[in-house]
């Protein structure tokens, strides 16, 4: 059963992989890529139940907040084209120009 869930979610991973190449839109994209990412934590987590090494978990939930904190990271740089700026710093940049 649990070859099964693997097997559907590499299949699944393929999908969300040409979703990433063909989207449309950038955010399609960038949905897509941490829909990836989560698909990865899960198959870390399978893949450690599998073989009955439970320490695949800190791993997979390490993985996951690597994928949340860059994700937030690609968004805020296509928003705003700039890392290390605040909204404020910002806002005062485009008052100016």
């Amino acid at each position: 059963m649990l070859i099964a869930a693997t097997t559907a979610l590499l299949i699944a991973m393929v999908l969300t992989l040409f979703r990433a190449i063909a989207g449309p839109s950038l955010f399609d994209r960038v949905l897509s890529a941490n829909s990836f990412g989560t698909k990865i934590v899960l198959l870390i987590g399978l893949l450690g139940f599998l073989t009955g090494r439970p320490d695949f978990l800190d791993i997979a939930l390490l993985y996951a907040l690597v994928n949340f904190v860059g994700t937030i990271a690609i968004l805020k740089f296509f928003r705003y084209r700039n890392l290390g700026l605040s909204s404020d710093e910002i806002a005062s940049r485009e008052d100016t120009q």
